[in-house]
């Protein structure tokens, strides 16, 4: 089954900071509390999963190697392995709601301290802005030595006129009647265990706290309008397609001041005339003459960064594969380069003189030229990329 992406099950953007993130965190736990929801088996794997999404976002060291890799960049096992037993996620988490599962959360949510949902009211923030996703096609040069790409995008801005309030002024709001500023509404219900208050975003204002009155012209109330920019994205060297840089804060603007959502590069990479990628290595087929092959010799070969020199060795063999240290791709945050693999290839002559052929046959004749019994062919059934494992896996 396909994973849901952690920031989607907490409900956050990608820009998210750590106590957003572990307030996201509380309220599923409150939603999804077992005690909240007896006998519910939903219920209880939607709080296993904000639980896992939890342990990965709100640690540094994760969260960074989840933003950059997705799921590949966390190893099952060491950095963290989902919760099969309820009891885990409270030993792990329970520190986080001052007590556990106990009183004072429930206080908290259910008494008279002053709750989440009121301060973000009266702090009279919008609804965030959405995440913006945009393929860049790199080719391998750019691959092996970084750059740095400018990029035009739509996306929704903040207004100019309003400054992203939404009103025509800053006397433009009314306190909202339904939830009198609060940004919630509270709903009390009562069972065999007692008396429940279900707190919930006030639907009128969105959780604000008030309304406009006097809407701005230029954007009609939502703080925002559509745009255009170009942003610059520096690509490290060594990135493979299939990655994505996360830009904070580039994606849509929220409505009415809310935080903006993230622009998400998706890397991608053309194909290449001359190499092939295998992980941090390129590998290069090279054709060279069959006197070059018998007698050896010093022939210029391209990489990524230039022409090089490389030496065939007297008797090389069609298909072997000689080794060219750190001439491939860096490696992704790290020190060091992948190497370049050369697959020799012996050139066969189509179009030969009658002298030519007069003076092939003559080899022929004497025998040296022809593979002696129980020689190996160097074209084995093995697939290209198993010659090349099987080749250097002890080198």
């Amino acid at each position: 089954m396909t994973k849901r992406d952690y920031y989607e099950i907490l409900g956050v953007t990608r820009s998210a900071n750590t106590d957003e993130i572990k307030k996201a965190y509380r309220r599923l736990a409150l939603k999804y509390h077992p005690d909240r929801n007896p006998n519910n088996r939903e219920a209880e794997e939607k709080f296993k999963e904000a639980a896992e999404a939890y342990e990965v976002l709100g640690d540094e060291e994760k969260r960074r190697r989840y933003d950059q890799f997705g799921y590949e960049g966390l190893r099952p096992g060491q950095d963290f392995r989902p919760f099969t037993d309820i009891n885990e996620i409270f030993s792990a988490f329970g520190d986080i709601f001052g007590g556990g599962f106990g009183g004072s959360m429930f206080e908290e949510v259910f008494g008279g301290r002053e709750t989440t949902a009121r301060r973000r009211g009266r702090a009279h923030n919008g609804l965030a802005g959405s995440d913006l996703k945009v393929r860049l096609r790199l080719t391998l040069e750019e691959i092996a030595t970084g750059v740095e790409k400018k990029l035009k995008i739509k996306r929704w801005e903040q207004c100019g006129t309003c400054g992203g309030s939404g009103a025509r002024s800053s006397s433009g709001f009314v306190t909202c009647p339904e939830c009198n500023g609060t940004g919630e509404v509270r709903h009390v219900s009562r069972s065999v265990l007692g008396q429940f208050v279900n707190i919930s975003t006030c639907g009128n204002c969105n959780g604000e706290g008030r309304i406009i009155k006097d809407l701005c012209p230029n954007c009609r109330g939502d703080g925002r309008v559509h745009g255009e920019t170009t942003i610059k994205v520096n690509v490290p060297a060594g990135i493979a397609a299939d990655n994505y840089i996360p830009l904070r804060g580039q994606g849509n603007a929220g409505s009415r001041g809310g935080p903006p959502g993230d622009l998400i590069v998706l890397i991608e990479a053309e194909p290449h005339k001359l190499f092939i990628r295998n992980g941090d290595d390129v590998i290069l087929d090279l054709l060279i003459s069959f006197p070059e092959a018998v007698f050896g010799a010093e022939v210029e070969v391209p990489t990524l960064t230039g022409g090089a020199r490389l030496k065939i060795e007297p008797g090389t063999q069609s298909g072997k594969f000689l080794r060219m240290r750190e001439k491939g791709i860096p490696h992704l945050n790290s020190y060091g380069k992948g190497d370049q693999l050369v697959r020799v290839n012996v050139w066969v002559p189509t179009h030969l003189s009658t002298k030519d052929r007069e003076l092939l046959r003559q080899l022929e004749a004497g025998g040296s030229v022809r593979p002696k019994a129980g020689d190996t062919s160097a074209h084995s059934d093995k697939s290209f990329f198993e010659k090349v494992k099987s080749v250097f896996s002890s080198s």
